[in-house]
């Protein structure tokens, strides 16, 4: 195929660009699209905090009829550059038809892209920070995503593959089975640990007391998850953007967290009723009617989403991950929520694999993250 690129230079080629998965995937039972405002601001340099230390273009792969093909983006995250004192170009929004040739010019583009400006390494799908899609689907292509994953065609992973990517790390999900009740022997021990180690579980009767503690919660998870592939430390700004996405939707009930003997938030957990079937009802747009659905997922649900754990290291060992467990878990049962979608997590993370290992779940989802050597 006669494959042309052509770079995202404004608001009209950048809407083209958020909407093209959205024809790719027409008529898939599994795809869920983004939200096109969101998307927008994710892309924007004058909505996105990361641009503080990002750079990124976009390019459009457009055949010979002038349709367009296929997407891609390039970032570099300065922050996560140095602190891993290596040269990465980030590839994301990465969608394609099947045909070698467009993916070829995909990749040459921001190759050329990263080489100019001196990478060493080419690796994604990756965003702007950890709470972007990242990742090619390689398992699970007949389970609906998560709001926060991403579907792919089977074809991605071998044609990504033949340009000489390899894997550099896997992400992985799971399913689990929600059950009639949490026994009493994990309430007890919950009990025990708290008071052993001289903690205590915060209740919220608002999210205006939530939001005193969000700040703090972000503090804790940039301390624990500084070693993670992909993060760089969120700065304030970054902060400031995502309690204005996530603290509308949480519920207080799927949230737990723990603080210690001096008033410090050692470990926290969030979780979110499923918004995938919602979202894919709004076909993307929060209006005119997008927002209904979205409301009624938050309240009447069968499914939730692990969004986020983090625990002090100093605590890690000393049953918080218990106490965060048992606190939503009670929730859980009683708003009769039957099964529990995680998010991706790597798949070395056995810390929080391990809360599972009680309870009947099945690994059902796997996204990859591939790497490239420059030469």
């Amino acid at each position: 195929m006669k494959v042309t690129i052509k770079e995202v230079t404004d608001k009209r080629l950048l809407k083209k660009f958020i909407k093209f998965p959205n024809k790719l995937y027409k008529g898939n039972r599994y795809y869920v699209p983004q939200f096109i405002a969101s998307e927008f601001s994710t892309l924007s340099k004058e909505k996105n905090p990361a641009f503080e230390f990002c750079e990124a273009r976009y390019w459009l792969a457009y055949n010979e009829d002038n349709a367009i093909v296929g997407r891609i983006a390039g970032i570099i995250n300065n922050r996560y550059n140095q602190k891993t004192a290596t040269k990465y170009v980030r590839f994301g929004w990465l969608d394609f038809v099947e045909d070698a040739d467009v993916l070829r010019a995909l990749f040459d583009t921001v190759e050329n892209w990263a080489k100019a400006n001196g990478a060493q390494y080419l690796h994604g799908p990756l965003g702007f920070s950890e709470f972007d899609a990242s990742g090619i689907l390689i398992e699970g292509f007949n389970e609906l995503p998560t709001a926060y994953g991403k579907y792919n065609y089977p074809y991605y992973q071998s044609m990504v593959e033949q340009l000489g990517f390899e894997k550099e790390v896997d992400w992985v999900e799971y399913n689990i089975k929600v059950p009639d009740s949490v026994p009493e022997k994990y309430s007890k021990m919950a009990d025990i640990i708290e008071e052993r180690n001289q903690l205590h579980r915060l209740k919220f009767s608002s999210k205006r007391e939530l939001l005193a503690y969000t700040d703090e919660i972000f503090q804790l998870l940039n301390r624990e998850y500084s070693s993670i592939h992909g993060f760089a430390e969120l700065t304030q700004g970054q902060i400031d953007d995502l309690k204005k996405q996530f603290v509308p939707l949480i519920q207080l009930k799927f949230i737990s967290v723990v603080k210690n003997a001096q008033g410090e938030v050692v470990g926290f957990g969030i979780c979110l009723p499923s918004l995938s079937k919602a979202i894919q009802k709004s076909k993307g747009r929060m209006f005119p009617f997008g927002f209904i659905y979205l409301i009624k997922a938050l309240k009447y649900n069968d499914t939730l989403d692990t969004l986020l754990i983090a625990i002090h290291g100093d605590y890690k060992n000393k049953g918080v991950n218990a106490l965060i467990f048992n606190d939503i878990g009670k929730a859980i049962i009683e708003s009769g929520i039957t099964n529990i979608e995680t998010t991706r997590e790597l798949e070395d993370n056995f810390m929080v694999q391990n809360l599972w290992n009680k309870l009947e779940y099945r690994q059902h989802k796997r996204a990859r993250c591939y790497i490239k050597r420059l030469s």
